[in-house]
């Protein structure tokens, strides 16, 4: 059996340092301009601290005797974003400004198309710094900025431990594969960052474009054309909303979470996936408040999620790039489900059905009914309710297709790497072939017996029946 997490007592011994070189990539030719101030094109790293990003643009500026100034893009078509999704990220972007405004940093957010707000405030630029995006979206965004800006564009990854090609330079078979690749890195990567003090806040007579009023979310909401079908969720968006959940966890749940994460009755585990998904806490200061408790059992298993599972998603993003198309599973998973497309299904569901928790399956419904009013679903029940609607679709492309709809719509974390990954997960991908069963072949199955031995599960549709109303 694996052991994970074996190489905490390595981490324990990282110091405090400059940002890795590693982090750090040119991404365009151009020279460093005269410029009025460092542009930071804040996109995927939505916090003020432990921001590698953020703080190589003041030390920039501090170098080149120039102010630091921020910039953030709000386009209201991001694909299969909704009200819910808006709202808890403007409520960490409001949170943001503020504490950029603390330190001297004015944070400027333009509606409209991302690269375009960057490349819109890089004519007056120096230099304009950028964070990491590992989705194809975001990739595409930095791409266009580094391609038409008038000014050198520095790219510097800020949401990962370790940088994704110092991990890899492979898409990854497994965990089981990549997590020896990572455990020689962290030492050196799991470091905190340190503020650079502002030595030039901007303080000049010209203006920078006004922005939108994001001190006010709900005004902002109010102007942007958007699906407001999906209402907002039970988490409030933002770095203290973050913080305040962590040290919760830390403090209440760490030590039990290798044998509490997989009950959903106990609420055992930390909910920092929707935090993380917008950058509002960085992975690196929850890694280390985590392991500030000591080392456990716990501890190992959280580590192996927040960094061995979150990354290798990462890793699958960055490395496949049909990662949300039923093409981007393993050939061995695909050729299995192949084989049994025909197999008689004991149900059938539509889209619609789906949605609406309208199933035989009382476990299932309740976990899309969890998902659909909080926007998070326990992850133990959400292999099981991937996993059944393979088993319950006509066709393994639908089921893909259907998971990733509901899952990209409901979840706070949707369309996040972790989500990508998840969902192929329970199509085979990061897993191995299990015995041969009907519609499944040798993709892993799931059933409500595995769920009631690991947990009171019809406590848990009680539950959901109650706070459902």
């Amino acid at each position: 059996m694996e052991k994970a997490g074996a190489w905490l007592p390595l981490a324990r011994r990282a110091r405090r340092g400059m940002i890795q070189p590693a982090r750090v990539h040119e991404r365009n030719s151009q020279p460093v301009q005269p410029g009025k101030y460092v542009l930071y094109w804040m996109q995927q790293t939505q916090r003020a601290e432990w921001n590698h990003a953020l703080e190589y643009a003041v030390t920039e500026a501090n170098a080149r005797g120039l102010p630091p100034v921020a910039v953030f893009g709000l386009t209201d078509g991001f694909p299969e974003a909704n009200l819910r999704h808006y709202q808890f990220m403007l409520e960490g972007l409001a949170e943001t400004r503020a504490a950029l405004k603390r330190r001297g940093i004015p944070l400027v957010v333009m509606k409209g198309d991302p690269p375009d707000a960057a490349l819109t405030m890089a004519g007056d630029a120096a230099l304009l710094v950028m964070d990491g995006g590992y989705l194809r979206i975001q990739r595409q965004w930095r791409e266009r900025a580094a391609a038409s800006a008038p000014c050198r564009v520095i790219e510097v990854e800020s949401d990962v431990a370790v940088p994704v090609d110092t991990a890899s330079g492979k898409e990854e078979y497994a965990a089981r594969t990549f997590r020896p690749k990572l455990e020689r890195l962290l030492e050196e990567y799991l470091v905190p960052v340190a503020p650079v003090p502002v030595e030039h806040p901007w303080r000049r007579r010209e203006t920078l474009p006004p922005g939108l009023p994001v001190t006010d979310p709900g005004a902002v909401l109010g102007d942007l054309d958007i699906d407001r079908t999906v209402g907002p969720g039970r988490f409030t968006g933002g770095a203290k909303a973050a913080r305040v959940l962590l040290d919760r966890f830390v403090n209440e749940k760490l030590e039990r979470y290798a044998a509490d994460r997989n009950d959903p009755n106990l609420d055992g585990v930390s909910h920092m996936s929707p935090y993380l998904h917008f950058g509002q806490i960085s992975p690196i200061e929850i890694a280390l408040t985590a392991r500030g408790s000591g080392v456990g059992e716990g501890l190992r298993a959280y580590f192996e999620e927040l960094l061995v599972r979150r990354e290798l998603s990462v890793n699958f993003v960055w490395r496949n790039a049909a990662y949300d198309k039923y093409g981007g599973l393993p050939e061995w998973a695909r050729a299995a489900l192949d084989e049994h497309r025909r197999d008689p299904r004991e149900y059938l569901y539509t889209r619609d059905q789906w949605e609406d928790a309208a199933t035989h399956d009382p476990y299932w419904n309740a976990a899309q009914k969890e998902m659909a009013r909080t926007g998070k679903m326990h992850n133990y029940m959400r292999m099981y309710w991937g996993k059944k609607i393979l088993e319950w679709s006509e066709s393994p492309e639908e089921a893909f297709e259907t998971t990733l709809y509901l899952n990209n719509k409901y979840e706070l974390e949707g369309r996040d790497a972790n989500s990508f990954a998840g969902v192929a997960w329970c199509f085979g991908k990061h897993d191995r072939p299990w015995a041969r069963r009907p519609v499944f072949g040798t993709v892993r199955y799931m059933n409500a017996n595995g769920l009631k031995r690991k947990f009171d599960a019809d406590a848990y549709v009680r539950a959901q029946e109650t706070e459902s109303g």
